[in-house]
């Protein structure tokens, strides 16, 4: 037989019921050849009633424990009890002992046999006091006082401890003594194997594995389960080299840290039945739509990574091609479920979200203070940057705390009635992460699986308004007009359809918005526009106004846009707007110094005279990442000029910021090889 037994020492308070659980699990297993059932040496007389056991007389007791012919001994009710060493022997063979024993022997016992698990058998106190009277041995005071007596449950580390209600039918508690002694030798101990699989989680089992390896290959994958922490990993054997003993499991450096276990820490592993919503990711992948009833089921079975990532892929890749209006709906409402939902109890909660993907236009920064200056609520959460020079949260971070807490965010918001935080802490969406992990190497991307995603962090985020900014032109994430304003179409008509009220406007995508170009170079401008300096970039200043305006609007007692748009700029002279900035930047905690735009600077020239008749944006963004930008919050381009500006050979179109003199030489040799702006005759 492969591997060392397993003891199993059954324990509990008098009257739990062991020598009946024990009784019938000898008769289940007889036939098995596997289980070895003790008997206990007891000094007591055969026909003193009690379970079956082998008399002796005290005199002889001493002297077999002198010679060593017990495992382990006991005392208990003024008797002594004992356990024949050739038990040991059984272990060695292979075979599983099972033994009613003493709580009080647990930690002797377990440093005498290989492999400790305890098996403990209790029951409601009416259920003990009924057995200890029905079995004729004590009454009255006596059972109370049986009763009475307590033994901690003490194990020493590495025993595994199960628990076994025994309050039912005696064939009730038979079936739990069988599935807990199944489930003991089913478990594994958790191995951190010495393998980097990166994001996949991966679990190795020995050829001879006492779960039987051969089981759990396949496609499929397995649930690892213990102490109330599980993952899902698919499964590999290992037979080459670090080898895992028969009862290990090894876990690679991604799955050991996913189910943040101990190492040895005893687990077991099931096969992840065959998903309830396979059929529906079948139907998608044929291109049929599904109901949110089918998408809850599938989003839920891929988050549970309960499908390898070839099927996900593929799921998504059929989802980009087909999702109706309806659909949209449904993964809407299905994602904004995984995550917890904030109540701010009022009547308007506005958020604002931007499609990206233009350098500058960092509007946000200036609307969240003039609609927060006004009185509305506006807790805007905002992402950093992935693919482009900054985000709003790098900007915003440049002078303040963006790394909320849910409770910082409220106490922000309830002081300044707005905020500008990072929403990594906040409503992070754990299916983002698994759909990420697939869909950005294969560069998969679809506008109306964006929009479920978007609306469901402003359903999740207590958001009652929302207004998106759809920047649309050659380089933009939207090309055309017509592909902004179907956009614009979908998000209110699925907004609408969750409860919120949206507003969604295509802008022009053509050129950057604003001067600025990497986090502290934008405060730079939006610090100019607050502050109405003469230098302010007057394109950012009119986008902002304009969505300022919108989101006023709903206010009942403005109504209308022209009513908004006056009242944004009101806000914005009289630096209401600018105060309100200042004092949600001390409520998310001020940087001590903010982050000024970097002292290493690389002119890039005009080389000849002519209007400025393209800024390509991707080449400018390009350079100022390379330059540094968003990790270096300092660095970044400035630009000298814009769009339609004519300019003279020699003269600065921009200037590249840096902190390092390598990221510096970097970027100029990239701005001298092309340097995004292009030039034509007036």
């Amino acid at each position: 037989m492969p591997g060392t037994g397993i003891f199993f020492l059954v324990v509990g308070p008098s009257g739990a019921g062991k020598d009946t659980l024990i009784d019938g699990a000898r008769a289940a297993l007889a036939s098995g050849g596997r289980h070895v059932f003790a008997t206990r040496v007891i000094t007591r007389p055969a026909g003193a009633g009690g379970e079956q056991h082998t008399p002796i007389s005290e005199a002889q007791f001493t002297a077999d424990e002198q010679a060593g012919r017990f495992l382990i001994t006991w005392s208990a009710h003024g008797l002594r009890y004992g356990l024949p060493a050739s038990l040991a022997d059984e272990l060695r063979a292979g075979r599983h002992v099972i033994a009613n024993g003493s709580r009080a022997a647990i930690a002797e016992l377990a440093a005498r046999v290989p492999r400790l698990v305890v098996l403990h058998v209790a029951a409601e106190r009416t259920a003990l006091a009924d057995r200890i009277r029905g079995r004729g041995r004590e009454e009255g005071e006596q059972v109370a006082r049986r009763l009475e007596r307590e033994v901690n449950l003490t194990v020493p580390h590495g025993v595994q401890v199960i628990g076994i209600h025994n309050n039912g039918t005696v064939g009730e508690g038979i079936e739990k003594l069988l599935s807990a002694l199944d489930h003991a030798q089913r478990s594994l101990r958790v191995v951190r194997y010495p393998i980097d699989t990166w994001r996949e989680r991966v679990a190795y089992l020995p050829p001879g594995s006492v779960v039987g390896a051969a089981d759990y290959l396949g496609p499929g994958r397995i649930s690892i389960e213990g102490d109330s922490r599980s993952i899902t990993a698919s499964v590999h054997v290992a037979e080459t080299g670090p080898m895992l003993a028969d009862d290990e499991i090894g876990l690679s450096l991604h799955a050991f840290e996913s189910l943040a276990l101990p190492q040895g820490t005893r687990v077991s592993i099931r096969r992840t039945p065959a998903p309830d919503s396979r059929q529906a990711l079948r139907e998608k992948i044929q291109g049929h739509p599904l109901s949110e009833a089918q998408y809850a089921l599938l989003l839920e079975d891929i988050l549970q990574g309960r499908y390898p990532d070839s099927e996900v892929a593929a799921f998504l890749v059929a989802a980009t091609r087909s999702l109706s209006d309806s659909e949209v709906v449904s993964l809407a409402r299905v994602r904004a479920s995984f995550m917890p939902r904030i109540d701010w109890n009022e009547p308007i909660v506005v958020d604002k979200h931007s499609m990206g993907g233009i350098p500058g236009s960092r509007i946000t920064l200036i609307v969240i203070p003039v609609v927060a200056a006004h009185g509305l609520a506006i807790p805007k959460t905002s992402s950093r940057a992935i693919t482009s020079a900054a985000g709003t949260a790098d900007a915003m971070e440049a002078v303040a705390r963006v790394d909320l807490t849910a409770a910082e965010v409220r106490e922000t918001v309830r002081r300044t009635r707005g905020c500008i935080a990072w929403n990594g802490r906040l409503n992070h969406s754990a299916l983002d992460d698994v759909m990420n992990h697939i869909t950005r190497p294969l560069g998969i991307d679809s506008n109306r699986w964006s929009v479920a995603s978007i609306l469901s962090k402003k359903l999740s985020a207590g958001s009652t308004h929302v207004i998106v900014d759809l920047p649309w032109g050659p380089q933009a994430k939207l090309k055309t007009l017509a592909e902004a304003s179907e956009l614009a179409r979908l998000f209110e008509t699925v907004g609408e359809a969750l409860g919120l009220v949206v507003q969604a406007h295509p802008t022009d995508g053509s050129a950057p918005i604003g001067r600025g170009i990497g986090p502290a170079l934008e405060v730079q401008d939006v610090l100019q526009v607050l502050g109405n300096g003469l230098a302010a970039p007057a394109d950012l200043r009119t986008k902002a106004l304009t969505f300022a305006g919108h989101i006023l609007a709903w206010d009942p007692a403005l109504g209308s846009f022209q009513a908004g748009l006056a009242r944004a700029e009101e806000l914005l002279l009289s630096g209401a707007a600018h105060e309100k900035f200042e004092q949600i930047v001390d409520a998310q905690g001020r940087r001590p110094s903010p982050v000024r735009p970097a002292a290493l600077v690389h002119p890039v020239h005009a080389p000849g005279y002519g209007r400025i008749r393209h800024i390509d944006i991707a080449r400018i963004s390009e350079v100022a990442r390379r330059a540094g930008a968003p990790a270096d919050k300092a660095a970044g381009i400035h630009l000298a000029a814009g769009l339609g500006d004519d300019v003279a050979g020699g003269q600065v179109l921009y200037t590249v910021h840096a902190s390092a003199a390598s990221d510096l030489e970097a970027a100029a040799q990239l701005a001298e090889q092309a340097s995004g702006v292009s030039q034509g005759h007036s």
